[in-house]
């Protein structure tokens, strides 16, 4: 029977080698961690945060009503005789000058009309001139009386007349060059030309629209109210402009003119808002609109209203909202001043403006100062400016 032998049992000296050799792994290890731990972190990619313009409380009606954007001075051009146009010089969609020559009809029977009278004018000074030189040669005889008084009244009643046919011939003259210009249509200001109602080669009436002009003046956008509440409204109210083109964004402007009389058909005032300067460089003819109209009943105070999801509090548990600066797209916890609330909203007394971008949900996640990336409810960039001089706080 194979005796047994049993493990062999190290010696304090190897016992404290592999002591040591565990002992300086692990300093090792922490030093790697220590290493690893002292790079610096990524920088953040800033996050996309739901943001909201404030509304309009219950208190005050915000309608929104679908409008067009329109030039302020729109004016058909037509010809101001009849003729065959024969030549277009420019399209829908074109920028013109004033003066420029936008259609020419024929001027063909024009300008024979213009020699015409040029003729006449020719005959008519050459009658005068006759007339004139016996005039002249008549007066010393009629001092010496050598003529009659009669055959000298005769004389200057031949000379008179003469002079009128020559004036009037010089009028006729002027009214065939006026024809013949007014072959040429022209510009009367500078602006684009909206629409074209008309072909080279078509015959037009005296006053037929040919092209409407879209003036450079200003832009406005063309609503109609309700009658029901045509009362809520007055010229000069401010409103907002909203494009569609541009959802999220919306544009300062103000009620320029409402209709005395409401259309008898559809039972509403045309009105017309005018945009700001600023505005006016990002809109174009003919694109769609929002208007937002605050109404106010019974002398009530304009007032805004946001998700209950906005409300935050800050350091000294008030109330607050995170806006996004307008240049830096970095967020600042603004204090606030709230009403009742509500079901799903809360209105706003103080402490932000309707052009303001307000984090709408997710702020117990931000912090202050940080960059983010806005977006509306349909997950869309937009632009987190605002229009300082839009609306009051």
């Amino acid at each position: 029977m194979e005796t047994m032998h049993s493990m062999p049992v190290p010696a304090p000296t190897d016992r404290l080698f592999f002591r040591n050799a565990v002992l300086a792994g692990v300093i090792a290890a922490a030093a790697l961690l220590g290493a690893c731990g002292s790079d610096e972190a990524p920088s953040e990619a800033p996050r996309p945060v739901l943001v909201v313009h404030p509304g309009a409380t219950d208190g005050v009606s915000l309608s929104a009503f679908a409008g067009e954007i329109r030039a302020r001075e729109e004016s058909p051009l037509s010809f101001r005789i009849a003729g065959q146009l024969v030549r277009r010089n420019v399209d829908a969609g074109d920028r013109v000058r004033k003066g420029d020559v936008l259609a020419q009809l024929d001027p063909g029977d024009l300008r024979l009309q213009v020699e015409a009278a040029r003729a006449q004018v020719a005959a008519a000074e050459a009658e005068l001139a006759r007339a004139a030189a016996e005039r002249k040669r008549s007066a010393p005889l009629a001092d010496q009386q050598l003529i009659s008084r009669s055959a000298q009244d005769a004389i200057e009643a031949t000379y008179s007349a003469a002079a009128g046919q020559a004036r009037s011939a010089r009028a006729q003259l002027d009214v065939a060059r006026n024809q013949d210009a007014y072959s040429q249509l022209r510009s009367p200001r500078d602006g684009v030309i909206a629409t074209r109602s008309a072909e080279a080669g078509q015959t037009v009436a005296a006053g037929q629209a040919v092209f409407t002009l879209a003036g450079d003046a200003g832009r406005e956008v063309s609503i109609a109210l309700p009658e029901s509440r045509i009362r809520d409204f007055s010229v000069g109210q401010p409103v907002l402009v909203e494009l569609w083109s541009k959802p999220g964004e919306r544009l300062p402007g103000r009620i320029r003119e409402i209709s005395a009389a409401a259309d008898p058909q559809a039972r509403t005032y045309a009105a017309r808002v005018a945009l700001d300067p600023q505005a006016m460089r990002e809109v174009d003819l003919g694109q769609s609109a929002r208007v937002y109209v605050p109404a106010a009943r019974d002398g009530a105070a304009t007032t805004l209203r946001l998700p209950m999801s906005a409300l935050q509090r800050d350091a000294k548990g008030g109330t607050a909202v995170w806006v996004v600066d307008a240049k830096t797209q970095a967020l600042h916890l603004v204090p606030v001043r709230v009403g009742p609330l509500g079901q799903d909203a809360v209105p706003v007394l103080s402490g932000v403006r309707a052009t303001d971008w307000v984090v709408a949900a997710g702020g117990h996640l931000l912090r202050e100062g940080q960059v983010i990336a806005p977006v509306d409810r349909e997950n869309r960039p937009v632009a987190a400016r605002t229009a300082s001089h839009a609306a009051a706080r």
